[in-house]
């Protein structure tokens, strides 16, 4: 029988530092201190009898034997798990979940989607982070994240990932703007006053600018920002037409703050996925996945 020289918060503490980079970035994962992760690999090697780790001005890297028992290491982590999943005890999983979602998550579906978390695992910490899509991306490649809920195109692929719902792009106005605009479904007559959306790197920022060059229009009269909810109050005042996704502006488009625009053009819908590192996370990430696919199921196409 094994003895208890080995625990499980010493193989969690060697996994996350070859994740993070760092004893640093470990530690502020776990919620703890950088002594404490140490203190868990040093035991951890004196009770494997094997150096894990080298350590290099600050930052590690995994030895010949390191990388061998890290897969071990990660295979005992999702067993104990999968043990307390098989026997209903998913409120033992006291763990963090480090989750990043872009804005318009933040700002529509993320809510329902964190009670179906909870229902699943009540214990689960959630560790929010809302950003760009880019940002998300790059600290889900760094493993700084355990799950991303955000919108392609990506710059480097995942090795779990699933589909979600796309979000559509409306044109929206407050009625007395909308009022005032030319006839017909040219994007052209937006142009006569300015045209809000977000941030000039998104996809959708991109595409406006595109279709300006293109078309002639001016695009001096796009107003970029960061943030989709500060672009409502703006749009809600009259201070222009926006292009923005339908998810954001439904309730007021519902409750006639804003009106929804006839208009030849529109942005490609955002594609948005649910995305994980398959080959290190735990398996609460991948069940978190697959949640996310319950409540935002893709749209068949037919």
């Amino acid at each position: 029988m094994i003895k208890s020289q080995i625990t499980l918060k010493q193989l969690e503490a060697f996994a996350f530092v070859v994740d993070t980079g760092t004893f640093r970035a470990a530690a502020t994962a776990l919620g703890t201190t950088q002594p404490n992760i140490s203190s868990r690999i040093a035991a951890l090697e004196g009770a494997l009898g094997v150096t894990l780790l080298y350590r290099d001005a600050g930052s590690v890297r995994l030895t010949a034997r390191g990388a061998e028992l890290l897969e071990r290491t990660r295979d005992v982590l999702r067993a104990g798990e999968a043990l307390l999943e098989a026997a209903g005890q998913q409120a033992l999983i006291e763990e963090r979940l480090r989750l990043g979602v872009t804005e318009l998550v933040a700002c529509t579906w993320l809510q329902p989607y964190l009670r179906l978390l909870r229902q699943a695992y009540p214990s689960l910490r959630v560790e929010l982070q809302v950003d760009l899509s880019d940002q998300i991306a790059e600290r889900l490649r760094e493993g700084q994240l355990d799950l991303a809920l955000q919108n392609g195109p990506f710059a480097f692929q995942a090795t779990g990932e699933l589909v979600l719902a796309q979000e559509a792009y409306l044109w929206v106005a407050a009625p007395d703007l909308a009022a005032s605009l030319a006839e017909g479904r040219s994007v052209a007559r937006f142009f006569d006053s300015a045209v809000i959306t977000h941030a000039r790197q998104t996809t959708a920022g991109r595409a406006l600018h595109t279709l300006a060059t293109q078309q002639s229009y001016d695009p001096s009269k796009i107003v970029h920002s960061s943030s989709l909810s500060a672009c409502l109050p703006l749009v809600r005042e009259g201070m222009g037409v926006a292009l923005l996704p339908e998810a954001l502006v439904a309730e007021d488009v519902e409750s006639g703050r804003l009106r929804a625009l006839a208009a030849d053009w529109t942005a490609p819908p955002l594609a948005f996925f649910a995305r994980f590192n398959a080959d290190r996370a735990p398996r609460f990430a991948e069940k978190a996945c697959d949640l996310a696919a319950s409540l935002r199921p893709p749209t068949v196409q037919g």
